[in-house]
């Protein structure tokens, strides 16, 4: 198949988690025989800090106004099998607009919307906001909704936004960039923490980084992300990496035992919400200790494959584990997640979701899977 894609953004990871994720699907995809074409704005704030300028297989258009690109966004639609249209796209409402017309037409293109953001999208309807990226018609013309959050969001997208086929499309990794690496000496720490800032995580990171920290001085713990702001509260055992590039990220899982997973507030009320970090730093071998949320235990076994902790006590007696004990953990959790979740078995997941759509009945609407169930 031929997929035409208008995304946030591939050619950046900085401060987002959707470079990485489409980094690994397009890869595998391409891989499968199928082809890529990723429309993305060029932006300035991805444009300086670009870590992708090429992905074999997938043709990478940067543009910088929709006008500009409208005619290629056209002839790359039309000829498509698939038109994709993903939360969060700066050009997300008059892209929808050209991928409906599109697959309107005799012989056009699926019509996919992928909300990569799905408890965000949901809490901001329900604070009666707008979202940017869903036009006033919501979901109701899209052949197929996927979500990178299962559960409940899969029921409320149909209900909220009138998605008519629903499925969820987790997060993954690829094995060929997240696999165990040697640490580095400024990466090492007993326990460490990957991810941007995000004001609804900082009362979990509080509990289960900061206090942790504070109460801890004889340890090392390591920060690593884009976005905190001046006034963090920084501590003298907690050492902070500004930006950390994909290709570093084994190294940065490879120097601690232990690397703490906090979910975004929305997510993590909403469940079913697996973080891609989660699982790259399950495919670097690292054990995981994370907040929790419904649906944690259908992606990893708690005590066996992660640990999981509400409360700095709880972060306190995984610290307290035997290096024996947090090696076994995150040795199983590079087995579930090469098993379970690459970005192949996605990229797979993703093919028959879309090869059921283009052969359903048009207009059908259909719950693609069942609420909660993991893919």
């Amino acid at each position: 198949m031929k997929l035409a894609i208008f995304g946030l953004t591939l050619s950046s990871s900085w401060g987002n988690g959707h470079a990485t994720l489409w980094r690994g699907l397009c890869r595998a995809l391409a891989g499968l025989g199928h082809q890529v074409v990723f429309f993305e704005r060029d932006v300035p704030y991805y444009a300086t800090t670009r870590d992708l300028f090429e992905l074999p297989g997938t043709d990478l258009v940067l543009y910088s106004d929709w006008e500009s690109i409208l005619p290629r966004a056209r002839q790359e639609t039309a000829d498509a099998d698939v038109a994709m249209v993903t939360s969060y796209c700066p050009d997300g409402v008059a892209a929808t607009s050209l991928v409906l017309d599109a697959a309107a037409a005799d012989g056009g293109p699926l019509g996919v919307f992928y909300d990569l953001d799905t408890p965000v999208t949901l809490s901001q309807l329900r604070a009666g906001q707008s979202v940017s990226y869903i036009g006033p018609d919501g979901l109701g013309g899209f052949d197929l909704v996927l979500s990178y959050t299962g559960g409940s969001a899969l029921h409320e997208l149909q209900a909220r936004l009138g998605a008519r086929r629903v499925a969820p499309l987790y997060g993954s990794v690829d094995p060929a960039v997240h696999s165990p690496a040697t640490g580095r000496e400024d990466y090492r720490a007993d326990l460490s923490y990957l991810g941007t800032y995000a004001a609804d995580r900082q009362e979990a990171l509080d509990r289960l980084l900061l206090e942790p920290a504070r109460r801890r001085p004889g340890k090392r713990f390591v920060l690593a992300g884009a976005q905190y702001p001046p006034d963090f509260p920084w501590l003298s055992n907690l050492f902070f990496v500004r930006h950390l590039p994909p290709a570093d990220h084994p190294a940065f899982y490879g120097s601690s035992p232990l690397t703490l997973n906090v979910t975004r507030a929305a997510m993590a009320a909403m469940g079913y919400c697996p973080s891609g970090r989660l699982f790259e730093a399950a495919a670097c071998g690292t054990a995981v200790l994370s907040d929790t949320w419904e649906g944690l235990d259908e992606f990893f076994e708690p005590g066996k494959e992660i640990l999981v902790a509400s409360s700095t006590e709880e972060a306190l007696d995984a610290l307290a584990l035997s290096p024996e004990e947090i090696a076994r953990i995150g040795t199983a959790a590079r087995e579930r997640t090469l098993a379970e979740h690459t970005a192949e078995r996605r990229a797979r997941q993703l093919v028959d979701l879309l090869e059921s759509a283009l052969s359903a009945p048009p207009r059908a609407a259909v719950l693609q899977t069942a609420a909660g169930g993991a893919a």
